[in-house]
């Protein structure tokens, strides 16, 4: 019986530090990367490789769990061929990630969310050859974007890498059933607030 209530002892000590900063603190975390993006149910697309960069806010409620909210730009769409043409679809967010971040191992956290974002740019490229016709903020993209983030992240010294999935719920083409999915990969530094 002793031995158990000590493992328990022990366990619960470790989870009490899994979190990097103090219960009741705010940090905020500049962070860049890179996306791969692209669509549901398009036929031949390729991912179309972008820019992700912003400041996400985050307040530690306890030991083990916080919540996160913040602004990133975030080059997103797809690539395709199609009739000898090379086609790009650039449409670009400001994303809102709100993210429930559980921390199940020192530095390391889970993390699941809600994510609005809303089209700053779009454009539909095509080029042949050396020959390219670009139309820019083009009305058949809808101006916003629903989605779900699920991710994780490693925080060491105040750096913070972190991996995201976001599962795409509303349509990104008007009048097609296209959805955006993006693979979100930063690194971010925290400073406390």
């Amino acid at each position: 019986m002793k031995k158990v209530l000590l493992v328990a002892a022990l366990m619960i000590s470790s989870v009490a530090a899994f979190a990097q900063h103090a219960v009741g603190t705010v940090t905020i975390q500049p962070k860049v990367g890179l996306n791969i993006a692209n669509f549901t149910d398009a036929d031949d697309a390729d991912a179309r490789v972008g820019f992700v960069a912003g400041a996400e806010l985050e307040y530690q409620a306890s030991d083990i769990f916080s919540i996160s909210a913040g602004a990133l730009y975030s080059q997103q769409g797809c690539k395709g061929k199609e009739g000898g043409l090379s086609l790009t679809q650039k449409l670009d967010y400001i994303n809102v990630p709100i993210m429930a971040n559980v921390y199940v191992a020192p530095g390391f956290a889970v993390k699941l969310g809600v994510q609005p974002g809303f089209k700053v740019n779009a454009e539909a490229e095509a080029k042949n050859g050396s020959n390219a016709i670009t139309a820019g903020n083009t009305s058949q993209f809808n101006s916003v974007d629903f989605s779900i983030p699920v991710g994780v992240s490693y925080e060491f010294s105040n750096v913070v890498l972190d991996a995201r999935y976001n599962w795409g719920l509303t349509k990104a083409i008007k009048d097609l059933d296209n959805k955006n999915t993006v693979f979100q990969f930063t690194v971010g530094y925290k400073f406390a607030l």
